[in-house]
């Protein structure tokens, strides 16, 4: 994240990575690798399924229904991360969807398992705790976000912060001899659009702003951030323009989800 500017959220270590090869070893004896194709359920809302899922390789969203039915997009993660870790908390129900965006292969661990692995290992136990800690950190920023800004600059910062997350997972596509960063994982303008709570509409307008400024360039499924530190400059115009008005698309979703 480049030094002088506030969007939000943070970039995260990754849970796999951050282990030592015997925590690895011992972990993987715990659990089983599991493939999914793209568009399959790891957890769902309100489900009591009592299992944790490690991501190898590929991405999923995490999703989350309103009372009236609308799905909230409230986050992706990638390789290396720990996802549906709700299962952890006793006998709840889940309150988001994790869903796949393409093939995954993933470590499939049963909750209980993996409480007893945490058990053995206070040091990962910590590092488990910081994930939960940082991501209702996250959502409660994210909020507060929504609260501060209009919908150009919700979208200009969540654009900033997936070609940061892109460069983050080194397995993905260097920067193009232009220097354009393709953002991973691939989400259509209306998913990201719904993700800071913006309609369709403002969505819609505040991508052709970007792309005639040439900041981005968007395809089918397929956005590229042409021009980062410009992206960045202009999420910084927007922000001093708008001050501390209220967001123009409402307060956004409720901060505080686990999986």
């Amino acid at each position: 994240m480049l030094e002088g500017t506030t969007h939000q959220p943070f970039i995260r270590r990754r849970f796999w990575n951050d282990l030592t090869e015997s925590e690895r070893s011992t972990l993987r004896a715990y659990g089983r690798p599991r493939t999914y194709p793209a568009k399959i359920p790891l957890c769902s809302q309100g489900d009591g399924s009592d299992h944790v899922v490690i991501i190898m390789t590929g991405w999923v969203k995490v999703t989350s229904s309103t009372s009236e039915g609308h799905d909230v997009f409230l986050a992706v993660r990638g390789p290396s991360d720990l996802v549906c870790e709700g299962a952890m908390f006793g006998d709840r129900s889940r309150s988001a969807t994790v869903t796949s965006l393409g093939p995954l292969n993933t470590l499939v661990v049963p909750a209980g398992r993996f409480t007893t692995f945490l058990d053995g290992h206070p040091r990962v136990s910590r590092m488990v705790t910081g994930t939960v800690v940082n991501r209702l950190d996250d959502a409660d920023r994210r909020a507060q976000a929504h609260a501060t800004g209009g919908g150009a600059l919700r979208i200009a910062d969540l654009l900033i912060y997936l070609a940061e997350l892109s460069e983050h997972y080194e397995q993905h596509d260097p920067p193009g001899s232009d220097g354009g960063i393709l953002i991973h994982p691939q989400l259509s303008q209306a998913e990201l659009g719904s993700w800071v709570d913006a309609s369709r509409e403002t969505a819609a307008r505040a991508f052709k702003d970007l792309r005639d400024l040439g900041l981005v360039q968007t395809g089918r499924r397929k956005i590229t951030v042409m021009d980062l530190p410009g992206l960045q400059r202009h999420a910084d115009r927007l922000r001093a323009e708008r001050g501390a008005e209220p967001g123009d698309e409402g307060a956004g979703p409720p901060a505080g989800h686990r999986r």
